[in-house]
């Protein structure tokens, strides 16, 4: 278990302190910026293999024009700049991509920062909260319109535009983010053009193979085969070691008692199976990557509806419902809330345990929730679903997540990134809105102030933000306590600058 008597972090910064990270973020939007002119940083990618000197590949879909493209890209480009990419055509189908490039888009947006150099589904609605309180609105605006693009020339929105992550999403957040630029807005005419591809980018996580039919609830289910190449190429250690060869060590080593070790290794050959790299894929669509949320490495995820999933799927049918009362279709609207509400009563029924006092996910192969404690309990707060009673039993386990430096991401320590003793910036503020809304004000204050002063603390010594932070021993250096996956704590960081503003909002 966690011990909460670690350091904590000093008094509530100053307005000085506060506002020296303000304007670091502020400069870092410009850093984290990609546009045509910068089209050349995007393509470069660290986590794949590149010959010095080879052209870097940039794919267009082939609904797109790719000699007019070419022409845009050499107004912007020096000829030095133009003759290092390559702008190539989508093939049909992703088994026929040799090469892995950038996906092109064709407006602004912002990277998350370090190696992660492209557009992410679900950080960019942390980053886009940033922007809107940063007054960036036409780049918030622009933000949401090239995941539209990703769901209208790529399929859905993607883990990235990335062509290796082609067959993989992340987390709904799409309504969310459109409802938040229409408040600065107010384009009616805007908020229909984009309606109908909101109703496609639900359906991709309602219809199977994301919807399990058994439940009527969604899960992560990505549609590639075999390794991750990014997780090939460039997540080793120091001994030269992928996640996957670690992942067998372990196999090799300890009993797995979560799930049936049969199903993702094969013991007599030392072999990951195919459906390990199902689960391994899909584990990488929900966001939250490695944990033993699901089990080790969180591969049996595809034998779960998960509370984030479904509690967002939620949010859509609300959302969307709202958007079509925005623009006057009110039987349409109705029949969103009656969706909402069917699955509502389907998290109650499948992912509510009343003897814990939380949500957990829901193992449908077994018929069982796994009792493991994780962050996504407060999902159900912040999204509304959680009655007064069941937010109240939530609220009494709050000190079972609760550390110095803020809200920890589960209750048990297993060397994953995603487990305790580690804080990520969206679970902070998806918990602090939670709480606000259910009337927990001083609790929301506390890990907000908490985590606020952590960021402030950790920015004094090193003049950046980056991804995540250990929130026992209130500091940023974690590469050494995590076991699995990548180590590194990656330099930007677009999640928590625009966390970091919004949990500042709640504080006024």
């Amino acid at each position: 278990m966690i011990n909460q008597s670690s350091p904590q972090t000093e008094s509530f910064p100053s307005l000085e302190q506060i506002q020296a990270v303000r304007t670091y973020i502020k400069k870092t939007w410009k850093t984290l910026y990609r546009s045509h002119e910068h089209i050349l940083d995007a393509a470069r990618d660290p986590k794949i293999g590149h010959i010095p000197g080879k052209r870097w590949p940039i794919y267009v879909s082939q609904a797109e024009d790719r000699a007019l493209i070419e022409a845009s890209l050499r107004e912007v480009l020096s000829n030095e700049e133009f003759n290092q990419i390559e702008v190539r055509t989508l093939p049909a189908e992703v088994e026929q991509i040799e090469d892995h490039g950038l996906l092109y888009l064709p407006h602004a947006y912002v990277v998350p920062g370090g190696r992660f150099n492209e557009m992410y589904g679900w950080d960019s609605y942390f980053i886009q909260l940033g922007l809107l309180r940063d007054g960036e609105i036409e780049l918030a605006k622009s933000l949401v319109e090239q995941l539209i693009y990703e769901i209208e020339h790529y399929g859905t929105i993607l883990n990235s535009n990335r062509t290796y992550m082609l067959t993989r999403s992340q987390p709904p957040v799409l309504t969310p983010m459109i409802l938040a630029l229409f408040q600065h807005t107010q384009d009616q005419h805007w908020l229909q053009s984009v309606l109908p591809t909101v109703e496609r980018f639900y359906y991709y996580w309602t219809l199977p193979p994301h919807l399990n039919q058994a439940t009527g609830l969604s899960r992560y289910f990505a549609l590639g085969e075999g390794p991750a190449p990014e997780v090939l190429i460039s997540e080793r250690d120091e001994e030269g070691r992928t996640h996957y060869d670690r992942v067998r060590e372990y196999y090799r080593t300890f009993a797995v008692e979560a799930y049936d070790v049969n199903l993702y290794y094969d013991r007599q050959s030392d072999r990951l199976t195919d459906l390990f790299y199902k689960g391994d894929r899909s584990m990488r669509e929900s966001g939250f990557d490695i944990s033993n949320r699901f089990g080790p490495f969180s591969v049996d995820i595809i034998h779960y509806a998960p509370v984030c999933l479904n509690v967002l799927l939620y949010k859509t049918e609300q959302d969307t419902a709202q958007i079509n009362d925005i623009l006057g279709y009110e039987e349409i609207a109705h029949q969103w809330r009656d969706r909402a509400q069917n699955r509502h009563k389907l998290i109650d029924r499948f992912l509510w345990d009343e003897e814990a006092g939380l949500y957990f996910d829901y193992n449908f192969h077994t018929g069982k929730r796994r009792p493991y404690e994780f962050a996504t309990t407060f999902y159900p707060l912040w999204a509304g679903i959680a009655s007064e009673e069941q937010a109240k039993r939530v609220v009494e386990n709050l000190p079972e997540f609760e550390a110095p430096g803020g809200l920890l991401t589960s209750t048990h320590v297993t060397g994953n990134q995603w487990d305790a003793p580690f804080g990520w910036a969206p679970l902070q503020l998806i918990a602090v809105q939670g709480l606000h809304r259910y009337g927990y004000h001083q609790d929301a204050d506390r890990l907000a102030e908490k985590f606020v002063s952590l960021l402030v603390q950790e920015f004094e010594k090193y003049g950046t933000l980056v991804e995540k932070y250990d929130v026992c021993n209130c500091s940023a250096n974690v590469s050494h306590e995590i076991l699995f996956g990548y180590s590194s704590n990656e330099i930007g960081f677009g999640w928590t600058n625009g966390v970091f503003l919004e949990l500042l909002a709640t504080l006024e």
